[in-house]
């Protein structure tokens, strides 16, 4: 029975307002995890993220894209404490990029550099994106189109789609690859390596 202080998160599907509540049971069980635990599982994500950011931002930056930033946060946004999820989300990071993209750029050769070209280019990001069933993409692709038609840049729309699709893969790739290459040392076999030292 869903709780009746909290909207469900599709109106039009029980079963993921039953994700939803266990989210919701998900949140109140991390809250209730010891202080030391969360401080640790905070330290550990934050050293992945960071890694991540650079090692998406540095060879970006060495090869050339102006703006490499992006890389770096896009590396930040796809790490998770799992494997399973980084790669998840790490499609939808590069699934949304590429669909947002090239409605912008459908968008701005149909109707001109205007609000109504923009407008377009957002529903149209999110109406792909569902019809390809990836739904969780479709924010991501909303962004992409509004950063193709809204942000100032020197050079074409399609430069600027070419760059950030690069930008945004290759912080993929640095956040999917950090986060597999800390699985391959997980925390028990440190400790282990730490206790026959002493």
């Amino acid at each position: 029975m869903p709780h009746l202080s909290h909207a469900p998160a599709d109106h039009y599907s029980p079963e993921r307002s039953a994700v939803t509540d266990l989210n919701i049971r998900l949140v109140a069980l991390r809250r209730a995890t010891p202080f030391v635990r969360r401080v640790a599982a905070g330290a550990h994500l934050g050293i992945l993220s960071a890694c991540a950011a650079l090692m998406a931002y540095l060879p970006a930056r060495a090869v050339g894209l102006s703006e490499s930033f992006w890389s770096a946060i896009t590396a930040i946004a796809v790490v998770q404490t799992e494997f399973q999820a980084t790669r998840s989300t790490a499609r939808d990071q590069f699934v949304g990029a590429a669909i947002g993209g090239l409605s912008g750029i459908g968008a701005l050769l149909a109707l001109g550099h205007n609000l109504a070209a923009y407008s377009t280019a957002v529903v149209l990001s999110v109406i792909v994106c569902w019809v390809l069933n990836m739904g969780s993409a479709s924010r991501l692709a909303g962004i992409t189109a509004t950063i193709i038609l809204l942000v100032p840049h020197a050079g074409s729309a399609e430069q600027m789609l070419i760059a950030r699709v690069s930008e945004v893969g290759w912080g993929v790739c640095a956040g999917v690859a950090t986060v597999w290459l800390a699985a391959r040392f997980p925390a028990e076999r440190l400790l282990r390596l730490r206790e026959s030292r002493s």
